[in-house]
């Protein structure tokens, strides 16, 4: 029978809900924290005694605290910084050393901005040290329409470390997307000759800074320290003429190169020579000057002693000239006129010695032309009478001959 059916009239069983406390106000606080002290009283053995309970109760909120104080150190290792954040905003970046955030309310994200980091681009090293390649990152399009295989190394460290934690929630794929991106986009305004051969530092030197300038828009916190090709080889199929171009650049620069080391060796000499010859050349100048002002300051003189006696000048040239020229002669010259005594010349004495028929003519021109100088300069001082003396001189030389 339920409890409010009609004739129970045990009153027994009652309405719970009726049984109401007479005082309608709000539960006593101290009566309620009274009876959970109890509880804790008799989980530690303290009984009834509440003093006993209080102490005990002080001792758990203490360890509670210390265990909570110990559990906010942390420790920044060398060539490391902390970045903090305070209910998930940033707060500070802490430097190395012992530091302290209170726990469940900071967090720690440690950066390490000293050790240089590494990016593969096009090949993936694994653990063991074996490279395999990755050929959706390696295959890139040229300028001139040729597919090459690209393999590169990306170095970089974290420079800002509030901005490589916070505002790049993956810096090593974010570099990596960059870094490909870039280095297509270098590579395709690129000739293959260019990739393959003497253009790589000047592409290594393009991508670095197309990466760089990227990163710094987003805010990374990266600094690019260098990009290296590890590895850039044409297609498979036409590797081997690809090496033979390469090969005979090769034999290109060696053969410029052994040009140029010809060149730097010939050209002193050919200068030590050419000055030499310069030289050679002014000292013979000099001395032609100095030959030909002696012999002009010889015929001066030889001038004012003409003039001073003609006839007599005229005869010692003559005689000085013929007896250089038959110096060294083998002939036998006699005055037959004179009736002089015969002289005795070996005929057999060498014709070496005898005056070449140039030489002659040198020495008969220095002789006449002084002479026909001054007779046609002064042929009109002389008149008559110089014509008929050099009349008689000619008549005089036909007779000793």
């Amino acid at each position: 029978m339920a409890w409010n059916e009609p004739g129970n009239g045990s009153g027994k069983d009652k309405d719970p809900w009726g049984q109401r406390n007479d005082n309608q106000g709000p539960p006593d606080l101290d009566e309620v924290f009274k009876n959970i002290q109890d509880k804790i009283n008799g989980l530690f053995g303290g009984g009834s005694s509440g003093h006993g309970g209080g102490i005990i109760i002080a001792i758990a909120i203490a360890i509670a605290i210390a265990l909570y104080a110990y559990s906010g150190f942390y420790i920044v290792k060398e060539g490391n910084e902390a970045v903090v954040l305070r209910f998930g905003e940033y707060h500070e970046t802490t430097k190395p050393g012992l530091r302290w955030a209170p726990k469940f309310i900071d967090t720690v994200e440690m950066v390490d901005i000293a050790n240089v980091r590494y990016q593969e681009i096009g090949f993936k090293t694994q653990g063991s040290g074996k490279v395999s390649p990755v050929e959706s990152e390696a295959l890139m399009l040229t300028k001139d329409e040729n597919i090459i295989d690209v393999k590169l190394t990306v170095q970089y460290v974290a420079s800002n470390s509030k901005d490589f934690a916070l505002n790049v929630r993956n810096p090593d794929k974010t570099l990596k997307e960059v870094t490909e991106s870039a280095l297509r986009e270098v590579v395709g305004n690129s000739n293959m000759d260019q990739v393959l051969t003497e253009g790589r530092v000047e592409i290594a030197q393009k991508t670095k800074e197309k990466i760089q300038a990227t990163l710094d828009i987003y805010g990374t916190g990266i600094i690019i320290n260098a990009v290296n090709f590890q590895d850039v080889q044409p297609p498979e199929q036409v590797q081997d003429a690809f090496a033979d171009a390469i090969k005979a650049r090769e034999d290109k620069e060696r053969k410029i190169n052994q040009a140029n080391a010809y060149k730097n060796q010939i050209l002193p000499r050919a200068k030590g020579e050419s000055a030499r010859v310069t030289q050679d050349a002014e000292g013979y100048k000099a001395q032609v000057i100095e030959s030909a002002q002696g012999e002009a300051d010889r015929f001066t003189a030889l001038l004012k002693e003409y003039q001073k006696a003609p006839e007599v000048t005229r005869e010692r040239i003559y005689l000085s000239a013929m007896e250089e020229v038959l110096n060294n002669s083998s002939k036998v010259m006699i005055d037959a006129d004179d009736g002089n005594n015969l002289f005795y010349i070996p005929l057999e004495k060498s014709d070496a010695t005898a005056p070449t028929a140039k030489g002659i003519d040198k020495i008969l021109s220095k002789v006449a032309a002084p002479a026909a100088t001054y007779s046609q300069n002064n042929s009109t001082n002389y008149g008559s009478n110089g014509y008929s003396r050099s009349r008689e001189s000619r008549g005089r030389e036909r007779r000793q001959r």
